[in-house]
């Protein structure tokens, strides 16, 4: 990949990560703890703590897990510049996979190491329901992997060029 072409996906990765951030500032100054503002039928916007990863897993873990999951998200990020460094000039689908991945993990990165946790507020709900509350990093890294997957199998075209 050119460095220009990669700086331009850097600069995707970054927009996605201050999306994020900037959102999550927005939910912060306007929202109370905990206490759901009602935006349709099954969509509430709901300020969210989360000490742990997806699901709040370890959330309750006494304080060591924010310093694990810090550390995965960038061992998560170098690995992913370096891929998107190695790509291909004409790939098209799998750097915008791998820049949601990467913006994602970065903007909830900053809240864990600023914060001890990360900031959530959307809260999907149906009937009584309440999905887990995810903020907009967790969507852009599931459509980053859903994305990964969908390039996974989708057939190629002719062989690849070698890797350096």
């Amino acid at each position: 990949m050119r460095p220009g072409k990669y700086g331009l996906w850097l600069a995707l990765a970054a927009l996605v990560a201050l999306l994020d951030l900037w959102t999550k500032h927005l939910a912060t100054e306007q929202l109370v703890l905990y206490r759901p503002v009602p935006i349709t039928d099954w969509l509430n916007f709901t300020l969210a703590h989360n000490e742990g990863a997806a699901f709040s897993f370890l959330a309750g873990a006494g304080g060591w897990q924010r310093w694990f999951f810090s550390s995965v998200a960038v061992l998560i990020s170098i690995i992913l510049l370096i891929w998107l460094w190695r790509l291909p000039n004409r790939s098209r689908l799998l750097p915008v996979a791998i820049v949601l991945v990467l913006g994602g993990a970065i903007g909830n990165l900053v809240d864990r190491i600023r914060y001890g946790y990360v900031v959530d507020f959307i809260d999907v709900h149906y009937q009584g329901w309440h999905w887990p509350a995810f903020n907009l990093a967790d969507s852009a890294i599931v459509l980053g992997v859903i994305l990964l997957l969908i390039e996974g199998f989708l057939p190629r075209r002719g062989p690849e060029p070698p890797r350096l």
